[in-house]
């Protein structure tokens, strides 16, 4: 009766998986009450790995090859089972391939904005998003972590942790490199490097390997955007304060011709602003009156002339409260609002 139903039994003579493009990240071979035929050939394709189970306990991992399996090329199992190594048959155990392929294209975001701290803005509330790509790296590790004893595993069941795991560290991230904030934002390929290297550990005690981050896109609240922008706009000016007050003049004109357009409304708000833009002009001619004349000394007739050409208290006081928001805001340093204000107190004397 024992022979018989030895002679009944279904053995297995190649064990392989022919893997689906359907984000299968780990697939269990088909036992039920089959056994492995001694000396049955096993077939693990490139991107793929193989992990034998027995009783609970991974046994063997078999990268990329054809192997034929004995007692020789199962040393782990066999001592699990307490085989003698001269013992000629069939076993059972659990058997599970791994996909090792590139994962790409799977999406993060932030579904709010979250608050990160910085350390020219202090808290800074920002909305991002972007893609990553990752790989099985330890499917040990990945078998006893994550997919266990399941019969399949996808990328969709992981989409959540691995969201999860990039939205929690964004703040983080931020603060170990201690790059700026704005610098980040201005050049998204060092705020996505500075992401992958906060993630990699994370992704690695759950056997996976992240291959690679992008940030796509980062929304910035919009009056840190309005400051972005007149950093643009100092750069594109350089250090020059004349120029730079040429150019924030000019940024002003448009406003003051749409509120005239729409009724007049904020007249004095656009008086003291032309005021200030009649001043900077002012200081403009000078400047390039005396790159005329070389630094010579002027002449008397001019110097009869110049309490014409002085400026107003009024428009020295809105320059200067104009240079104090600039400088409150982080463009302007502490030197170069201190040399401005002292250049423009000299125009009072």
């Amino acid at each position: 009766m024992a022979l018989m139903d030895f002679i009944k039994k279904q053995f297995i003579d190649i064990l392989q998986w022919t893997e689906d493009d359907d984000g299968t990240l780990a697939w269990r071979f088909p036992m039920r009450d089959l056994e492995i035929q001694n000396g049955a050939s096993l077939t693990v394709r490139e991107s793929q790995v193989a992990v034998f189970v027995n009783e609970g306990q991974v046994a063997d991992v078999f990268g990329p090859g054809m192997y034929r399996l004995t007692t020789q090329t199962l040393p782990v199992l066999t001592y699990l089972k307490n085989w003698d190594k001269l013992f000629e048959s069939p076993f059972k155990s659990d058997l599970y391939f791994f996909s090792t392929r590139q994962q790409t294209d799977q999406k993060w975001g932030t579904p709010q904005p979250i608050t990160i701290r910085d350390q020219d803005f202090g808290a800074v509330r920002l909305r991002a998003f972007g893609n990553f790509s990752f790989r099985v790296a330890d499917a040990k590790r990945f078998h006893t972590e994550v997919s266990g004893t399941r019969a399949e595993y996808t990328v969709a069941e992981l989409d959540g942790q691995l969201r999860g795991l990039v939205l929690q560290n964004i703040s983080t991230a931020i603060a170990a490199s201690g790059v700026p904030f704005l610098d980040l934002a201005a050049n998204q390929i060092r705020f996505a490097d500075a992401l992958k290297t906060q993630l990699q550990p994370e992704f690695a005690k759950l056997g996976l390997q992240l291959d690679g981050m992008t940030v796509q896109n980062v929304s910035l609240p919009e009056e840190l955007q309005k400051v972005m922008d007149q950093k643009i706009g100092m750069g594109m000016v350089g250090n020059d304060m004349n120029r730079f007050i040429q150019y924030q003049t000019g940024q002003a004109i448009p406003k003051m011709a749409e509120g005239a357009a729409q009724g007049g409304g904020g007249i004095a708000g656009d008086a003291m602003g032309l005021g200030a833009g009649v001043a900077m002009g002012q200081i403009l001619a000078q400047n390039l009156q005396q790159g005329l004349q070389g630094g010579a000394q002027p002449a008397p007739a001019a110097a009869a002339t110049a309490p014409a050409a002085s400026v107003r208290p009024e428009d020295v006081i809105a320059t200067l409260e104009k240079l104090g928001d600039l400088k409150s805001k982080g463009i302007l340093t502490q030197e170069e609002f201190d040399a401005k204000k002292a250049e423009l107190l000299k125009k009072l004397a």
